[in-house]
C-alpha cells in the first residue's frame, strides 16, 4: 500500500512560495509506516491535473492533494479530481452552515464565490476544517483507492491531517507499523569517502542506509520500520554504533545535534570557555554558538577583525607579520586565536581568517584560502590551512569556515578527553 502526495498551484511552481506540506506530509507518512516513491507538483489547470490524477492512480492506493479548494476560479482541484471520476458534484448544506457561521464569527458575509467550497464529489465524505473556511474530502471512488484533498495554508493542512486524516486512515488498517529514523551527521569527510567506509550498510533491508550531503555535512539517514517506536530503534541501534565505529572523530552527533551545539556541550562539562576572532566570517561563528541556548556558560564573547589595525590594536597581532606573511596566513591565524583568548580571559581562543571571494584572490592565495588558529591550554597555538574553492561561493564558504573551526575544537576537546580518561 503506496501513497503519493500531489501539491497543486502555480505559485509552487514559480518558487513563490516553499513546498513545506509536501515536506510535512512525507514525514508523517513515514510515522504511519506508510510508503510514498512519488510527489508531484501541478499549476493550477485543470488538463494537467487530470494529466497527473492518471499516472498517480496506476501507481499508489491513497492519493493526497493539497492546495485548489480555495473560492476562487483557479481553485479546481475538487472539481477536476469529480470529473476525472465522472462524479457529478453536490453542495453540502453542513458546509455552506460552517462557512456562514465562521464568517459570521468575523462579523462578515459570506460571498457567493464560497459556495464554490461547499461542492463536493457525490459520495465523497467531507475532511473537516476547523480554522479555514475550505474543507477537505476523504473519498474512495473505486475500490483500492482513497483521495484525501486539504487545503494548502500548511497551519490548515496539519491541524486537519492530525484530528481526521491519521485517525481514518489508522481506522482503515493503515498506520499499524512506524518509520523511525536516525539521521548521524558527520564532518570534515566527503559523501564519497564516507559512503566507502560504511558501504557494506547501503543495502541493508531494514534497517536502511541512505548518504546525504549539503553545505559541507555529510548525513546518513538510518530508517527502520517496524509496529513500535521501540522496536525501530533496537534495530537501528547496533547499526548506528558499527558506523559510528567506523567512522570515529567524522561522526559528530545525531538528528538536531549541531557543531555548535556539540562543542558547547563539550565544553560545559569540562568547565572550560571560549572566545573567537574572526575575519572572513564577519561574526558567523559567534552567531552559531549563540544561537544554543545558554551558550553564554562557555561562550564570552568574540571580536570581528575586519580591518588588520583592529587585529592588531585589539588582538596583538604584528605589525611586521601582517606585512610579511598578510592577513590570510597562519602566522596571523595563530595570533588572533592568542590575542582573543588574552583579551578575553578564557580557556580556548579561535580564529578564523581567509578569502571569501569573490574578489580578492590571488595566484598564491586563492579565494577559498582560509587559516584557523587555535590557542588552548599550556599557551599551546596552532593553525590549520584549508582550500575550500571559489567555486563554492562566497555564502558557502564563509558557513563552511565557521563550521570547519567549530569541528576543530571538537576535535581537540575529544581528544583531550580520550587521553585523561
Amino acid at each position: 500500500m503506496t501513497a503519493e502526495i500531489i501539491c497543486v498551484g502555480t505559485e509552487l511552481l514559480l518558487g513563490d512560495i516553499i513546498n513545506s506540506n509536501a515536506q510535512y506530509l512525507a514525514q508523517q507518512l513515514a510515522k504511519l509506516g506508510i510508503p510514498h516513491y512519488y510527489q508531484t507538483v501541478v499549476g493550477d489547470n485543470s488538463e494537467r491535473l487530470k494529466q497527473v490524477i492518471e499516472i498517480a492512480t496506476q501507481r499508489a492506493q491513497i492519493l493526497i492533494f493539497t492546495g485548489g479548494l480555495g473560492p476562487t476560479p483557479d481553485d479546481l482541484t475538487c472539481e477536476t479530481i469529480a470529473a476525472f471520476f465522472n462524479s457529478p458534484l453536490v453542495e453540502s448544506p453542513e458546509v455552506i452552515e460552517e462557512i456562514t457561521r465562521k464568517y459570521a464569527q468575523r462579523g462578515r458575509v459570506m460571498t457567493p464565490s464560497n459556495r464554490k467550497q461547499a461542492l463536493i464529489p457525490k459520495g465523497a465524505e467531507i475532511l473537516p476544517n476547523p480554522t479555514g473556511t475550505a474543507p477537505g474530502i476523504i473519498w474512495q471512488p473505486r475500490t483500492g483507492l482513497t483521495i484525501l484533498t486539504f487545503p494548502g495554508v500548511p497551519s490548515e493542512m496539519q491541524r486537519m491531517w492530525e484530528d481526521t486524516a491519521i485517525p481514518y486512515l489508522k481506522s482503515q488498517g493503515w498506520g499499524q507499523e512506524i518509520i523511525y529514523s536516525r539521521m548521524l551527521r558527520f564532518w570534515g569527510i566527503s559523501e564519497s569517502a564516507l559512503a566507502e567506509k560504511v558501504g557494506a550498510y547501503l543495502n541493508l533491508p531494514n534497517p536502511t542506509v541512505a548518504p546525504y550531503a549539503a553545505k559541507g555535512e555529510v548525513k546518513l539517514r538510518v530508517s527502520a520500520k517496524a509496529a513500535t517506536d521501540v522496536q525501530a530503534r533496537e534495530l537501528i541501534a547496533p547499526v548506528e554504533q558499527q558506523i559510528k565505529d567506523i567512522a570515529g572523530l567524522d561522526y559528530y552527533g545525531a538528528d538536531d545535534d549541531t557543531l555548535a551545539s556539540v562543542v558547547g556541550e563539550l565544553l560545559r562539562s569540562a568547565g572550560q570557555t571560549l572566545s573567537v576572532a574572526e575575519s572572513c566570517t564577519g561574526g558567523g561563528l559567534g552567531q552559531m554558538l549563540t544561537e544554543i541556548s545558554g551558550s553564554s556558560e562557555y561562550f564570552w564573547g568574540g571580536v570581528i577583525s575586519y580591518d588588520n589595525s583592529v587585529k592588531e590594536r585589539i588582538l596583538g597581532v604584528k605589525s611586521e607579520d601582517l606585512a610579511k606573511f598578510g592577513a590570510v596566513s597562519s602566522t596571523v591565524a595563530e595570533q588572533m586565536a592568542v590575542g582573543v583568548r588574552s583579551h578575553l580571559a578564557t580557556t580556548w581562543g579561535l580564529s578564523i581568517t581567509g578569502i571569501a571571494g569573490p574578489t580578492g584572490g590571488t595566484e598564491t592565495k586563492p579565494v577559498g584560502l582560509v587559516y584557523i588558529g587555535l590557542a588552548g591550554l599550556n599557551k599551546e597555538v596552532e593553525s590549520f590551512e584549508y582550500r575550500f574553492g571559489a567555486m563554492r561561493g562566497r555564502s558557502l564558504i564563509r558557513h563552511i569556515s565557521a563550521c570547519t573551526a567549530l569541528d576543530n575544537l571538537r576535535r581537540k576537546l575529544l581528544r583531550i578527553c580520550s587521553s585523561t580518561t
